[in-house]
């Protein structure tokens, strides 16, 4: 809502106070604007909650409260519930990459994954607030857009080396790939552009639409999860310098790095070499974060943004909001200066996991944009490099992301 606040235990002032003003308590002191306290902000450490979702207006909502309150449930509460991340502290399944699944989630068990619920909270709670102080003030924001991109593979053939080409053009002959066997050669020999090379169009659009765009680069070693081209390659180091040349280059650290902060440093470092200045944003390969870990490395290491808050095989807001947010450490209860930049979608969520058509894809996107708007908040949309190479699954993709950026823009 962006209004400044203060806070205060002593009676005297508060009654002082001639401005507006809540009582977030067990009982109001009389007629103020009041809104009754759940436990949970006062305590310290982490213990399993039961939660019931319940409903305001046309919206969930949890940690009910009394008629008093001017709101049937604790905002403040419930709102810090979600945003910390407090349900991936507790014991839980992970999936096969070690994740928090969005399965596990409150937000997927009661169908609210696909609204920023804590937005739309504030802005109902706005209208209440626009009430009781009619004299106040208030602002408002405007919508943003962030588009990003990982850089899993950056060529589809090209820059390989020459035994990851043999051996490519080996398995296509092996299994009768011979479209395939046929693009690559054309590929390796410069007769055509390599499907994987989406880079320029990505940059066009972001120079006509003027919207802000992100990279993020693997410079990891090569392992089973990980095939990018060889950060040693100067073809590679060059197409990273001269993205560096016109947006924002960040780090996508390699799969292995959840465990090992050294080989999450080393990856920085090496960045860092390439595009000749200090790499303050990142998000994980196969979106794997544990939560507090993950952000503890990347405080360790001076990382200011993380663009990991989303889920691999849903769409939605996984932490129930579209504003970014600090890290809010449960561990030490600080809030520190990490900021968390949530996504509402990634590509292979729609094709690989839902199996969306073309057409489903957009309108679910569209309704991902619909509900960001209603709140002015910033959408942020995870797409690949080979996402527009309009080949194999992707093929009509170049033409959702154009006509995304369109609506967006």
């Amino acid at each position: 809502m962006q209004i400044s606040v203060s806070f205060t235990t002593k009676v005297e002032e508060f009654v002082a106070h001639n401005g507006p003003k809540i009582t977030y308590a067990k009982a109001p002191l009389g007629s103020e604007f009041f809104i009754r306290s759940n436990d949970l902000l006062f305590e310290q450490g982490i213990n399993d909650i039961e939660i019931n979702v319940l409903k305001w207006d046309d919206v969930s909502c949890f940690f009910p409260t009394s008629e008093q309150s001017a709101i049937p449930f604790d905002i403040f509460a419930a709102g810090f519930y979600l945003i910390s991340r407090y349900e991936e502290y507790l014991p839980h399944v992970q999936d096969e990459h070690e994740r928090f699944p969005a399965q596990e989630s409150i937000a997927y068990k009661n169908n609210f994954l696909e609204q920023p619920v804590i937005d739309i909270w504030a802005y109902k709670l706005l209208d209440l607030f626009k009430e009781a102080f009619p004299n106040y003030k208030f602002k408002t924001r405007e919508f943003n857009y962030i588009s990003t991109f990982d850089v899993d593979v950056a060529y589809a053939y090209k820059n390989k080396g020459i035994v990851r080409t043999l051996g490519g053009f080996a398995n296509d002959v092996f299994q009768f790939r011979l479209v395939n066997f046929w693009n690559r050669l054309l590929t390796i020999l410069n007769f055509k552009q390599d499907s994987f090379n989406t880079y320029r169009e990505i940059l066009r659009i972001h120079k006509k639409y003027k919207i802000e765009t992100l990279f993020f680069v693997s410079v990891g070693d090569y392992t089973t999860f990980d095939r990018n081209v060889s950060s040693s390659s100067n073809n590679y180091k060059s197409l990273i310098k001269s993205l560096a040349d016109y947006v924002k280059v960040g780090l996508h650290p390699s799969y292995f790095t959840l465990k090992d902060e050294e080989m999450f440093k080393k990856e920085k470092l090496r960045l860092e070499s390439i595009i000749n200045t200090p790499v303050q944003f990142s998000r994980q390969h196969y979106l794997r974060f544990s939560m507090p870990e993950t952000y503890h490395t990347l405080l360790d290491l001076d990382i200011l943004e993380d663009h990991t808050m989303g889920y691999a095989k849903q769409v939605g807001f996984r932490a129930s909001t579209c504003t970014p947010f600090y890290f809010y450490d449960l561990d030490f209860e600080i809030q520190t200066p990490l900021k968390i930049f949530p996504f509402a979608f990634m590509d292979g969520a729609l094709k690989n996991h839902l199996a969306l058509s073309n057409e489903d894809c957009y309108k679910t996107i569209l309704k991902l944009i619909n509900e960001v708007k209603k709140v002015n908040g910033t959408f942020i949309s995870l797409l690949h490099n080979d996402t527009l190479s309009n080949t194999g699954m992707w093929v009509g993709w170049k033409t959702i992301y154009r006509k995304m950026v369109k609506e967006l823009a």
